[in-house]
């Protein structure tokens, strides 16, 4: 069975990346028995700490696309967050802005894959673990990263999110 083209897509992005895992060995998308559209259900799932799970959270900022990067221990301090950025209005985005900016649903949002690059901060609190956990595309894909990575593959800036 092929696998699902988000999938697809967030795998090419990691192999032209040269993506790598903190063994040095290549970040690989797996599936999981069932969808896990939440931080603790994934981090059960994979049997890792709750923050070590990188959330890929859509922000509207100001009406432009934000990817916000946040491990699943805390939630993100919009109104900090706006602030640190510059921006008028952080709002979370909506399923249709999501799957426009991203090709991808909300649960499943990988931090790469995407129609075209988004502005992305990458939440320094993931520095504390070293293996992190993002979705892969779609809600029951995931794959292991590091913090340096996430930053090296997605251009992303490093930002205190809670």
């Amino acid at each position: 069975m092929q696998p699902h083209p988000n999938v697809q897509a967030v795998q090419r992005a990691l192999d032209e990346a040269g993506a790598r895992v903190g063994s040095g060995e290549a970040s690989l998308v797996r599936l999981l028995p069932d969808a896990v559209h939440t931080a603790a259900a994934a981090a059960e799932a994979l049997g890792v700490a709750v923050g070590a799970i990188a959330n890929s959270l859509i922000f509207d900022a100001d009406g432009a696309p934000l990817l916000v990067l946040t491990s699943g221990a805390h939630r993100v301090d919009t109104a900090g967050l706006a602030a640190t950025l510059g921006v008028t209005r952080l709002r979370r985005a909506t399923p249709e802005f999501v799957k426009r900016h991203t090709g991808q649903v909300i649960g499943g949002v990988a931090p790469v894959g995407h129609p075209a690059p988004l502005r992305t901060v990458v939440d320094t609190a993931l520095t504390g673990y070293d293996e992190v956990w993002a979705a892969g595309g779609v809600p029951r894909a995931v794959f292991p990263t590091t913090y340096a990575e996430l930053l090296r593959i997605t251009a992303g800036a490093p930002a205190e999110v809670a």
